[in-house]
């Protein structure tokens, strides 16, 4: 099969431009390649300690005044830049394909993102960061204002497999808040979050406030998260608690989006052909490297065989392939090394007794990373893929007798970030639903309606994260509420000439009226 031509767009100068922004001062670089040949796109500078001391230096110069302007005004950035990023998206979309290797569906509708979430906040954002004012202890005579302030500079390690959406869009309400910003991508995937950058400041983001560093996640990470003031992580369990713990010691808050093992559970009621082409998207999306996609399918065994077929034969006719166009519905894992691990995970699986249904092999022949959509059957907790995370376009099958049992084994791992229902009946998936130990439970889909529904907060549970982002937490995380109470007149404590004891009965029999008042 013949390589895919690079877009035009995306030529020598257009690349060296933009990683131009990246702070390297020994020269040392990282060949960051085209995942589709593993040619050389462009030489990553590595940025070292004490660049990223000096990035977090420039960024707190730039976030003093930005703090001062009103919510209004870095609102009216966004708006702009809003219109810039679609406008851009093709070119956003190019660079995404270049660097990460995925289909041209997941590239463009990577390239939303940013603007969903710029929707969401421009009709929030403002009401979130208004005063609030509260009772204070005395009706009347005393008041509370919780007032929030922005955190100051806000560290933000971005995964590769969502570079331009996770790079910017954990960013975006951070910034509306009046923060700075300090990036660190992925070295594989830091072209599409510096293009878009580079697109706020032309919407008129202050130069200096939103910095990018570049380098491995041990050289980087410890120096990055010792200059914060709050730390933002997608990726691993491993590496999420290795990032809360340095964030601990240093008493700065951080919110952890880490790994999933995400069950489906499909009723015997289902639809087939609307759970179908659903399913095959959320084991597959992506190349299966969506935090939230589908590993773990339980089938009732009455139906079984049934829905067995039509899924293995569906994932099947997925075409696979290396092209900046619509045509390939799978695209390539984001790198050689990522591809041995998902084919280990297969082997393993295979030597402990597992069956493949279909897939199972490496595809050199398109392309460095190319893995086949893979479905298991036999797949058992000693393995690798019935245990730990795959993060691949691999799934596996397992029948269930009752609901009872299916709810047992989805609920039976140590994470907990994304679940799955299937059922005719909506009340009857709700009650399963409330039953389901994660932080997303989405009905009669996948994955993409929790995530897309900017409104309500999406994270983890158990072993898959600490906090969320989305809805009003995604934005106020990145905030301090500060109290400012006021006392009109003197009134907490004895009056002159009154003892101790009447004051303390009178302050009791007010407390008591307060209550029954139903005044605080």
């Amino acid at each position: 099969m013949s390589a895919p031509t690079r877009p035009a767009g995306l030529t020598d100068d257009f690349l060296e431009g933009l990683v131009r922004r990246v702070p390297g001062r020994t020269g040392a670089t990282w060949k960051l390649t085209e995942v589709y040949t593993g040619e050389v796109l462009v030489e990553l500078p590595q940025s070292t300690p004490e660049d990223i001391e000096d990035a977090f230096a420039r960024a707190r110069a730039a976030q003093e005044l930005w703090a001062r302007w009103p919510v209004k005004k870095r609102l009216e950035v966004f708006h702009r830049a809003h219109t810039l990023l679609l406008d851009n998206a093709l070119t956003t979309a190019d660079l995404i394909q270049a660097e990460s290797g995925k289909n041209r569906r997941m590239a463009i509708e990577e390239t939303c993102d940013p603007p969903m979430v710029i929707s969401h906040y421009l009709k929030r954002a403002a009401k979130l960061l208004a005063p609030t004012r509260h009772g204070g202890p005395i009706p009347f005579v005393s008041s509370s204002t919780e007032v929030r302030v922005p955190k100051g500079v806000v560290g933000i390690i971005a995964p590769w497999n969502f570079p331009f959406a996770t790079g910017l869009s954990d960013a975006i309400p951070a910034l509306m808040a009046g923060n700075a910003v300090v990036v660190k991508p992925d070295n594989k995937t830091a072209l599409s979050p510096l293009f878009g950058i580079r697109l706020l400041e032309e919407a008129g983001l202050p130069p200096g406030l939103f910095q990018v560093v570049c380098g491995e996640g041990p050289d980087v990470g410890p120096t990055l998260i010792d200059n914060a003031d709050y730390v933002m992580f997608t990726g691993s369990t491993a590496t999420g608690r290795v990032i809360g713990e340095r964030a601990g010691r240093n008493l700065i808050g951080c919110c952890l989006e880490l790994g999933g093992k995400n069950p489906m559970i499909v009723l015997d009621d289902v639809d087939k052909a609307e759970w179908l082409e659903s399913t095959v998207f959320g084991a597959f999306g992506n190349t299966g490297q969506i935090c939230m996609h589908i590993e773990r399918i339980y089938l009732p065994e009455s139906r079984y065989d049934e829905l067995r077929s039509a899924f293995v034969e569906r994932a099947a006719s997925l075409s696979i392939g290396a092209s900046y166009d619509f045509g390939p519905e799978i695209g390539s894992l984001v790198s050689p090394d990522h591809m041995e691990r998902v084919a280990s995970h297969v082997a393993d699986a295979v030597g402990k007794g597992a069956t493949v249904l279909t897939g199972g092999k490496a595809r050199p022949d398109i392309g460095p990373a190319f893995f086949e959509p893979t479905v298991l059957e036999g797949v058992t907790k000693d393995m690798l893929a019935g245990s730990v995370e795959t993060f691949g376009p691999v799934v596996g099958l397992y029948p269930y007798r009752s609901v009872d049992e299916a709810v047992r084994l989805a609920n039976d791992t140590d994470y907990g970030l994304n679940a799955s229902i299937w059922s005719g009946n909506l009340e009857n998936a709700e009650r399963i639903a409330a039953r389901i130990e994660s932080g997303n439970v989405n009905i009669n889909d996948a994955l993409a309606t929790a995530y897309a529904s900017k409104g309500s907060p999406s994270g983890g549970v158990k072993s898959s994260g600490v906090g969320a982002r989305h809805g009003d937490q995604g934005l106020l995380k990145y905030t301090d509420a500060k109290n400012v109470a006021v006392l009109k007149k003197q009134v907490l404590g004895a009056r002159p000439g009154q003892d101790y004891d009447g004051y303390v009965k009178q302050m009791l029999s007010s407390l008591k009226l307060m209550k029954k008042l139903h005044v605080r």
